[in-house]
């Protein structure tokens, strides 16, 4: 339960606990991590997966619950279809009736309403033993019908083990914290189904990821700024490099109000088809980060250039850093990798998919409920490129991985400003 009556007596003392300071990384998913919470008070869950197809068509399927207050929770069932060949965008964003979890004879960990169903459960592929099945009827025109099946090299994670493990808190106080954000992830997963759009049914085959998200704040309080890159390539067994960033408001941070614009950023590799290493990193505002650092997980801006669509200095390019430890015991050693992606100005973009105005998409009881710096629009920038991912470790994971390899592959990533 949230408490809003615990000021800490002195008023420099931190009111930002980020999940980056853990020392224990790598804590393995449990299934009680990817159960729906449903939580009341402001609350926002996600369940979000992102997948590339053989054609390189990028498809998204998103469940949102919104809690509000004492209002009753607003769901919605969002999908997005993007082609960078035709440039074609199939969007649907619905409000689901009679959303329940658990389904009968099911676990929280699934779902379902009027318009869709997803189910959580094994396989019969013991190479891949958990899979979600995705069944939607999103209008007249549009139904997804897609299996999404998790690896067994390449287990679920959050950082930190235990029921604390993935959680940054809000408050002076986090054992009764002002609110909290938690993700969880599964950074490689295999998809196959298909969707069928005005009548034509389009093979979906292909990989990505899944993360399951919880903001327990109001959304305009948690962070000005997010970054999410979402990386694969099929070489070497499946490859996969995923970053989640977020930065606090000035009113969190290690020294009360007045000390925020903390930056948060969690990511992991999956190298040679398993999960070589998680990365956690937090960059105080106070503190220059170190290059030689044990630990780095890093998103960068690079060139930015005022756009008038949206009011924000978008990048021109962005830059992805991964180091760590491998958590693998027949693989011992560091790895790292960077990976830097230009996506191009306001007049010359290359692979902008969309840019989203949030309030235009979000319902409007959320809406009259959360208050933006006037003038602000908070927009979402979503692209998609082909990129280089270049990585170097040890040689057990990737043959002539120690002297540096470039792996070529497709990255979705987006950039959001919230205030």
């Amino acid at each position: 339960m949230f408490s809003f009556f615990n000021a800490p007596t002195d008023a420099k003392a931190s009111n930002f606990h980020p999940v980056s300071e853990k020392t224990d990384l790598f804590g393995e998913l449990e299934s009680k991590d990817l159960e729906w919470t449903c939580a009341g008070g402001f609350v926002t869950e996600t369940q979000t997966f992102y997948h590339f197809l053989e054609n390189e068509t990028m498809i998204m399927c998103q469940v949102i619950h919104s809690s509000i207050g004492l209002w009753y929770p607003t769901v919605q069932f969002t999908c997005k279809i993007y082609n960078p060949n035709t440039k074609e965008t199939i969007w649907r964003s619905i409000n689901v009736s009679n959303f329940t979890t658990p389904p009968p004879g099911l676990d929280k960990r699934s779902c379902k309403a009027d318009q869709f169903s997803i189910v959580c459960k094994p396989s019969t592929d013991p190479s891949h033993p958990e899979m979600y099945a995705i069944r939607a009827q999103l209008s007249d025109d549009l139904q997804v019908s897609l299996d999404v099946l998790r690896p067994a090299l390449v287990p679920g994670f959050k950082v930190g083990s235990g029921p604390t493990g993935g959680f940054s808190y809000f408050g002076p106080n986090k054992d009764k914290p002002e609110g909290y954000v938690v993700h969880r992830f599964w950074p490689r997963s295999v998809a196959s189904g298909h969707f069928v759009h005005k009548g034509r049914a389009v093979e979906a085959k292909g990989v990505g990821m899944m993360v399951h998200a919880i903001q327990g704040m109001r959304p305009n309080l948690v962070a000005s700024r997010w970054n999410f890159a979402n990386f694969q390539c099929n070489a070497h067994g499946g490859v996969s490099a995923i970053q989640m960033e977020f930065t606090t408001l000035e009113t969190h941070g290690r020294h009360g109000p007045g000390s925020g614009g903390v930056t948060v950023n969690v990511g992991s590799l999956v190298l040679g088809g398993k999960l070589v290493a998680v990365t956690a990193e937090t960059k105080w505002p106070d503190e220059k980060q170190s290059d030689g650092a044990d630990i780095i997980s890093r998103a960068f801006h690079l060139n930015p250039v005022h756009d008038a669509d949206t009011g924000y200095n978008q990048p021109s390019a962005l830059v992805f850093q991964w180091t760590g430890r491998s958590i693998l015991e027949n693989s011992p050693g560091k790895v790292s990798a960077t990976l830097k992606v230009d996506v191009g100005g306001p007049t010359a973009p290359r692979g902008l998919v969309e840019k989203v105005d949030v309030l235009a998409e979000i319902p409007y009881v959320i809406k009259t409920m959360v208050n933006y710096v006037a003038g602000t629009k908070p927009y979402i920038y979503q692209w998609q490129n082909h990129a280089k991912l270049v990585v170097r470790g040890p040689d057990t994971l990737i043959p002539g991985l120690s002297g540096g390899l470039e792996l070529e592959g497709l990255i979705y990533n987006e950039a959001s400003f919230i205030s």
